[in-house]
């Protein structure tokens, strides 16, 4: 019995710490537009991430990026408008950076929970 208790115990804990981790704030890239296009991201800390060569129509993967203020700025391939957008990111989301097939472009930012 002393060890069934231990073991309910020890999974009890187990589970409490894998539902209470925070995951980072995940970004992708998404181009609705038939042009290639390239995405700056700066983030909260100070760094910069690119996610370059985004085809017309397609997803890029998620990059892990730090909690808070975040700029992203696309330009795109034979196009002069250069959209931006600026958003806060927590911990637990993912982040679609989508550029938008509207005359001109814009970006929107859609989240959701990881």
């Amino acid at each position: 019995m002393k060890k069934y208790l231990s073991l309910v115990l020890l999974i009890s804990l187990a589970l409490i710490n894998v539902a209470c981790s925070e995951e980072p704030a995940s970004i992708r890239v998404k181009n609705e537009r038939t042009n290639k296009a390239n995405v700056q991201i700066k983030q909260a800390d100070g760094n910069t991430i690119n996610i370059n060569d985004v085809s017309g129509g397609a997803t890029s993967p998620y990059r892990n990026v730090v909690e808070g203020a975040t700029i992203a700025n696309a330009v795109i391939q034979n196009e002069q408008n250069s959209p931006s957008a600026s958003f806060t990111t927590t911990t637990n989301r993912n982040y679609t950076i989508v550029i938008t097939s509207t005359n001109p472009p814009t970006l929107r930012i859609d989240s959701q929970d990881k």
